[in-house]
Order: C-alpha cells, then structure tokens, then sequence
C-alpha cells in the first residue's frame, strides 16, 4: 500500500501526522454559505490573514460555487476572473500556501500563475486539461468523490425533492421523508455496508480519480482524496442519510492509501439532522462532524471557522490518541 502521508505545498498531511486546517475563503456571490464571502480585496486580505492567524495551513479560495443544487452559475471567463484576480491579492499577503477551488483549466491556470500551490477539484480530475496543470506547475491535489462533472452536469431527479433547493438558500424544498432520515439522533455510530452503497461508491469513485491522476504522471505525494461529503444529490437513499454514511465510513477509505480532506463545514446534512435551516447557525453541528471525521481518519479539514474547527480537532485527536494506546501498548508487549 502507498503510504498514506501527502506533502501539499509544503504541508505535511497523513498519517502520525497532526490534522491540519484549510480556511475556506469565497469570492463568489452566489456561494450557499453568505459569511464566507468576501468581494473587497481589503476583507479578502483580512479575512485571509485572520484564518491564517487563527491556525490555518492553507487557504482555500473559490470563485464559483460547486454546490450542486446552485442556481446562478458564471461562466468560464468570470471564473477565471474572480479567481485569477483574488489569488494574485493573496499572494505574498498571506503567510500560508494558497489553494484554487475549481473544476476548470482556464481558471485553474489563472491562479496558479497568479501563486496557488494547490487545486481543489471537486470533479475527480476528469478534465485532462486540468491534469496536464497540476502535473506542469507541480501543484498539490485535493481529488473528490464526485458522482458528476462538477460544473457542468447536474443531478437530474427533483421528484422526491431530495435535490431541488429555494435558489438563494441551501435549504431542501422538501424535507427527506422520516423513513429515509437517520435512525438515531445523527446515524453516525452506523456501520457502512460491507458490499455495497455510499462508502463503496465514494471508494470506486475516488480509486477512479486516483487512477486518472497516476496516468496523469502526477506523484500521489501531492495528492489528497476528498469523500465528496455534501455532492450527491442523485442517489437511493436521502442525500442527508449519504453524507452521514459516508461520514461514518471514512476508515473504509484508508486502503486508497491518500491521506483524506474532509468538509463538513455548515453543509445542507447537518441541516437535516439538526434541523437549522439556515448555514449561519450550524457552526455546533459542524464542529460536531469535524470531530467525527478526525476521530475516522481525516488528515486534512476544510472549513469556514479555522479557530474553533481547530479546538475540535485538538480535542478528537487527543481521544484518538487515548484510544489507540492501549491496542499499541497490547502490540507491543506480544502474546
């Protein structure tokens, strides 16, 4: 198995490792979680600086919402734009590497001229142009599970309404029926599916971007998988039930042998479970989630409250830690 440490831009991710931070920092209007975004270069620059203050090991910037239930979408120009134009701001401003939150090369090569160091692709590297990028310039990689082309296609079927959402908001137009809610109060001490469903569809998906970037000639040391927690909307079970499976399941994912970047921060399914409509008021549940993805194997977190993410994370490592001990000392000491 490859060993599952990962260097992005310098920053040491894996296994032994401490988990790490990346402050999410948007320059698109349209984003689902308002308090993240930031237009003027000045509050972009403060807002920067205060993530990085706060403990951030990166910032990751984005110019167009990968929400799949998004409404107004800019096109590649625009993108390109926003993107190109932020991060040649950052740059030199900001003592931490930058990433570039985008699925296309156009933009992707903006901002690594303009001094990213790392492209977040929620598309799973299925544009080979934006491949051939990230080989070039020698950047980092954050690979998502994705069940579509981020960007460009969109979950089709509303009819439960699982996928259709109030354009503005992130909340469901429907809620997902009771019977497909999570059994317990979070459904987070589930095991996954030994055979099938959310957690082995998350691992052939990613094991498929994985595949794309070794025949892209990039070196798996810079590169990092993401669960995809939040992007299928098109699926058999609620798309709250998904992310929390998923969630759950994370360990299954150590046989990829890449370290893994979780999101959680303020998404549509801690909505569901907690019943806060509203991303502004889930800061509880997503550090809640935070601590659940470290305790599961996360290497890498990305959020909007680097700060308080951080005191989360802190803590699950340290019951991690406890609770691994007393197998480490049995190993130790034999038969």
């Amino acid at each position: 198995m490859t060993p599952r440490r990962a260097s992005l831009a310098g920053v040491p991710l894996g296994e032994g490792l401490p988990v790490a931070v990346a402050g999410a920092l948007n320059v698109s209007p349209e984003s689902f979680h308002a308090g993240s975004v930031r237009t003027a270069r000045e509050a972009l620059r403060r807002a920067a600086l205060a993530m990085a203050e706060a403990g951030a090991a990166l910032v990751d910037v984005g110019a167009r919402s990968t929400a799949p239930y998004r409404g107004a979408d800019p096109d590649e120009a625009e993108e390109c734009r926003r993107l190109g134009e932020a991060v040649e701001w950052l740059a030199g401003r900001v003592p931490v590497p930058l990433s570039a939150d985008t699925t296309r090369p156009g933009p992707a090569r903006a901002a690594l001229e303009a001094g990213a160091r790392v492209i977040n692709d929620v598309s799973g590297l299925r544009d080979p142009r934006l491949a051939a990028l990230v080989r070039e310039h020698r950047a980092g990689l954050i690979l998502t599970a994705t069940p579509i082309v981020a960007g460009s296609v969109r979950p089709a079927r509303t009819e439960s309404g699982l996928t259709q959402r109030r354009r503005g908001t992130d909340t469901p137009v429907q809620p997902s029926a009771p019977s497909q809610r999570p059994s317990e109060a979070t459904g987070l001490s589930r095991a996954p599916e030994p055979g099938g469903g959310p957690v082995q569809r998350v691992r052939m998906l990613l094991r498929e971007a994985l595949g794309r970037a070794r025949e892209a000639g990039i070196p798996e040391e810079r590169v990092v998988l993401d669960p995809g927690i939040g992007f299928f909307r098109d699926e058999t079970v609620s798309w709250d039930e998904w992310d929390v499976r998923v969630l759950a399941g994370l360990d299954a994912l150590s046989d990829l042998g890449r370290p893994l970047c979780v999101g959680v921060s303020r998404k549509s399914f801690l909505g569901a479970v907690t019943g806060r409509a509203h991303p502004g008021d889930r800061l509880a549940g997503s550090l809640a989630a935070t601590a659940l993805a470290v305790l599961h194997g996360a290497a890498l977190v990305r959020t909007h409250d680097v700060a308080e993410t951080l005191d989360a994370i802190r803590v699950a490592e340290r019951v991690r830690r406890a609770t691994m001990a007393p197998a480490m000392r049995e190993e130790a000491s034999g038969p």
